[in-house]
């Protein structure tokens, strides 16, 4: 615990914050870039299932869907790309699951 030179623990109110800290320690702070929606960007109207190019990039290896705070879609476009892999994945244009982790 922080202590001030009386052997007194600091109050809350007077700890370094996150970006004080940084400066303090001569570390610098990670700056996050705001995540943008490539469906918006590239001006896709339509979301084909059979565009598999596209779809496979908001798939992990395992074959999971890529959550929307990760993909930066938003919510619309997120359900769009959502059911497109669905369909993809019912007609076997993309795996229900990625390949196995450990070969034998």
């Amino acid at each position: 615990m922080a202590e001030q030179k009386g052997g007194r623990p600091i109050a809350a109110s007077q700890r370094p914050t996150g970006t004080d800290k940084a400066i303090a320690t001569g570390k610098r702070q990670y700056f996050r870039r705001k995540k943008v929606d490539r469906i918006c960007i590239e001006k896709i109207d339509y979301i084909d299932y059979k565009d598999t190019r596209l779809l496979s990039q908001f798939i992990t290896e395992r074959g999971k869907i890529v959550p929307r705070r990760i993909s930066g879609l938003n919510a619309q476009n997120q359900r769009r790309i959502t059911e497109a892999i669905k369909l993809a994945r019912n007609i076997a244009l993309l795996p229900f699951a990625g390949g196995n982790e450990r070969e034998r």
